[in-house]
């Protein structure tokens, strides 16, 4: 065993790294959670991350794999263990978020037993969730481990559920995030810029988006989720929407294109959804029709808008938005109408959603602080297309901001 505090002193663990500086102020921001819910501490249990990692862990631990069987545990007191394989003590050393660092050859047990015997907590959370994805990291091999390694101890039965200290800490952005996910979106917006000016008739889906696939590769970015289907471009009716992938189809006159397209950058991510409208020869507007539907969406995203304050929950959000869309005459859409954004596009947590058994009990979850949400729906149009915008907004202590310049005006090519 060895301390941070001589091991590692404070100017090393200063040195600059700004991702190293994030996940420690992360940590710190977990020790200040568990006060809040009167929880002990916190265990993290894993094995060869590279294989089945945690969704929670590039959040408390970063991008670094941990190749053996782990567990890193945080107490309300402000203490931080890391119990290592010894091929990874280097690695956690350097992160620096963790003060006591144990390396292990053979395995862990007897040392976490020793720690969880010296800490005696009343409480330990483990990440386990019915609803919250980022908060079912432990597999249920690891879980049946680690109660084996618990039996004839008095701490299985200490065991809750970590998901109101994940969904508080993934949730509640931080400054330095915040200027992250802002950098994320200024590139989207500026690749969609640059993409509007590219694309005319004749070109395809496929070629619209390898224009923008090239953009992120020049910009030295991410895509923020699955490279095929980041961007998704819907050329006029018969375009599928959703999660696909670009198609053949033709980009024509009296189409309206929608993009849904998001990067990763520095760790964080966008997500952001477009409307474009290719004129007619004839025409030196959109038609009436599309113009209106397209001000419909507007007003349902900033109905939304109105009510996403903190205290409120994604339901009632999701409702304000939906009624807007149903009380014109269209069906409701088939998804939420938001979710948060941060590290992951989709980054788990409430969501603004309808009370479906799909979604467990996120909707219900109370809209906080520092938290950044997308808004986003849509309405298929017969004859011209699919109109879906989609806006990331930060949740302020009463109400809410756009975080890059909001869609307010169909974009004529």
């Amino acid at each position: 065993m060895y301390e941070i505090s001589t091991f590692y002193p404070q100017k090393i663990i200063d040195k600059g790294d700004s991702m190293a500086t994030l996940i420690q102020e992360k940590v710190r921001q977990a020790v200040s959670i568990l006060a809040e819910q009167d929880i002990d501490l916190w265990l993290i249990f894993v094995r060869e991350t590279s294989v089945n990692s945690d969704p929670i862990l590039p959040v408390i631990y970063g991008e670094a794999t941990l190749t053996r069987q782990s567990a890193l545990l945080i107490h309300r007191s402000g203490e931080t263990i890391a119990i290592v394989g010894r091929i990874d003590a280097e690695t956690t050393r350097l992160i620096g978020a963790y003060q006591t660092i144990i390396p292990c050859d053979g395995g862990i047990s007897q040392n976490l037993l020793s720690e969880l015997q010296r800490l005696n907590p009343a409480k330990i959370a483990i990440n386990t969730s019915l609803s919250n994805v980022m908060a079912d990291g432990l597999s249920y091999g690891m879980y049946q481990l680690l109660l084996k390694m618990l039996a004839d101890t008095p701490y299985g039965k200490r065991l809750c559920s970590a998901e109101d200290i994940i969904a508080a800490l993934n949730g509640r952005k931080t400054a330095t995030e915040i200027d992250l996910i802002k950098a994320a979106i200024a590139e989207t917006l500026d690749i969609y810029q640059h993409t509007y000016k590219f694309m005319n008739p004749g070109m395809t889906e496929k070629d619209v988006a390898d224009f923008m696939h090239k953009q992120i590769a020049d910009r030295n970015l991410l895509a923020a989720w699955t490279y095929e289907g980041c961007p998704a471009v819907n050329s006029g009716p018969d375009s599928p929407v959703g999660h696909a992938a670009p198609t053949d189809i033709q980009l024509e006159p009296g189409h309206l294109v929608h993009f849904d397209f998001g990067v990763q950058k520095d760790g964080y991510c966008s997500d952001i959804q477009r409307m474009v409208y290719l004129l007619r020869t004839e025409e030196s507007e959109a038609p009436v029709e599309v113009l209106q539907g397209f001000d419909l969406v507007r007003q349902a995203i900033e109905a939304a808008r109105e009510v996403l304050r903190p205290g409120v929950t994604g339901l009632e959000v999701d409702q304000a938005a939906r009624k807007v869309i149903v009380d014109a005459g269209y069906p409701e859409y088939h998804y939420a109408t938001g979710h948060q954004l941060g590290k992951r596009a989709h980054d788990g947590g409430g969501i603004l959603g309808p009370q479906w058994e799909v979604y467990g009990d996120l909707p219900n979850q109370m809209i906080e602080k520092d938290q950044v949400y997308t808004i986003e729906l849509g309405i298929a149009l017969e004859g011209y297309g699919y109109i879906g915008l989609e806006e990331d907004v930060l949740v302020t202590e009463d109400g809410n901001v756009y975080l890059g310049e909001p869609q307010t005006q169909l974009v004529l090519k």
